[in-house]
């Protein structure tokens, strides 16, 4: 496929970077490095990163919350998107324009000088010449796959959040914990903030944090958070308290975790104007995030979650658990090939009363009838195999009524086509 111009649309270059990179992945700072030193790019005040198995988004997410409060301009970088590309750069909250992502796309394409840049590394050498251009003040990089190797490393992180660490992207990272754990330390900085937020921090963690020097917070020991009576929670970090705190908006309890490792951070970034009960309750009580724990309502009840690995399921169970629903749960699902099915569907096995499974739209998707012989073996239930994701959404309708719930999961490749179908 030939180059497209500036004057091509953004759908154009899209699929042109497709074709770039022999390997969808190929983990490595050496590209991006390069092109980056073409580039030179002015810095941003202030840089964060943020890693992890889960919660990534959510997190990135509350800090762009709260650094909006500030009256900041603030550039946030995600993957992958739900709907559109333009979801993956936001500033001040907004996807950016298509002509602005094709405009920085010319400019990388212009000092690529022949490298084959995976489709992530060019869109995030895009995402820094967009932050640059529009003078952006706090950047917040989602580290795509792991840390040490990924693109966003190339970009020099001030501080940064690591939620949590299980088992995900094995045939990249590692096959045990601490293998995957080394991976995502890789942004760890010496003399720099970094909050590891989930209960155990794995050991590869805590000794590279020791060996460069980094400052790093650990939940129950530097920071800690807590449910109070009725619906609000407490936080306390090093130095400073808030207790009395509104739920986020954000469903699902983990969120109080995602929370409460952000405001870690803010802390040790001595931004302790951020830490106020009123400015986090804005802040945090008006978050929406697509595709997790999304609830629609049409004349059915969707619930819809990109939950893609063992961990992610296991917070969707315990949502659907807390959501104490005495009617049927008709579960949508479809997964990519390199996934843990059996991780992925036994945490919800307990609430759904029927399966529908699905190609997910992705080059890379596991077959349905795969998929569905899978569910069957695992469920001891019949997993219907739908043709196309509207059959799906249709035949999960027609099983259905109105005090039931239908759940789209699996994989982003299901959850953003079924959200755009809910829409139509």
């Amino acid at each position: 496929m030939q180059q497209p111009g500036a004057a091509c649309g953004l759908n154009d270059w899209l699929t042109w970077l497709e074709t770039l990179s022999p390997a969808e992945i190929d983990l490595g700072l050496d590209r991006v490095l390069e092109v980056l030193d073409r580039l030179q790019p002015a810095r941003p005040e202030r840089v964060i990163h943020v890693a992890g198995t889960n919660g990534k988004g959510s997190s990135v997410a509350m800090l762009e919350a709260l650094f909006l409060e500030l009256d900041e301009r603030v550039g946030t970088y995600t993957s992958p998107h739900i709907s559109r590309y333009n979801e993956r750069i936001r500033i001040d909250g907004q996807p950016v324009g298509d002509e602005e992502i094709v405009s920085a796309f010319d400019r990388v394409e212009a000092a690529r000088h022949g490298l084959p840049l995976t489709y992530f590394e060019f869109g995030t050498l895009a995402a820094i010449l967009i932050f640059e251009t529009r003078r952006t003040d706090v950047v917040i990089l989602e580290v795509g796959m792991g840390g040490r190797l990924d693109a966003v490393n190339a970009i020099e992180p001030d501080a940064g959040i690591i939620s949590n660490v299980s088992l995900d992207h094995c045939d990249w990272l590692g096959n045990d914990i601490e293998s995957i754990a080394a991976e995502k330390a890789g942004i760890l900085r010496s003399g720099k903030p970094f909050v590891f937020g989930a209960v155990e921090a794995p050991s590869s963690i805590v000794a590279s944090a020791k060996h460069l020097g980094a400052d790093l917070c650990l939940l129950g020991r530097d920071f800690e958070y807590s449910p109070e009576s009725g619906q609000t929670w407490g936080w306390s970090g090093r130095r400073l308290t808030l207790t009395n705190l509104a739920m986020p908006a954000l469903a699902g309890n983990i969120q109080l975790r995602n929370a409460a490792a952000v405001l870690a951070l803010v802390e040790a970034l001595q931004l302790d104007e951020l830490i106020d009960r009123g400015l986090v309750n804005r802040a945090f009580g008006n978050l929406e995030l697509a595709g997790r724990c999304q609830k629609v309502q049409t004349e059915r009840s969707w619930l819809l979650d990109v939950a893609h690995n063992e961990a992610a399921a296991r917070v969707l169970g315990e949502h659907l658990s807390d959501l104490g629903i005495s009617a049927r749960i008709v579960a949508i699902i479809g997964m990519l090939q390199d996934k843990d099915l059996t991780g992925i569907v036994s945490p919800l096995l307990e609430h759904v009363d029927d399966w529908v499974a699905v190609t997910a739209d992705a080059a890379h998707a596991l077959p349905a009838s795969e998929l569905a012989a899978g569910i069957a073996n695992l469920s001891n239930k019949p997993c219907l195999i739908a043709q196309s994701l509207p059959d799906s959404m249709q035949e999960a309708r027609s099983r259905t009524n109105a005090e039931d719930l239908i759940l789209v999961t699996g994989s982003f490749y299901v959850v953003g086509p079924a959200l755009e179908w809910l829409s139509a």
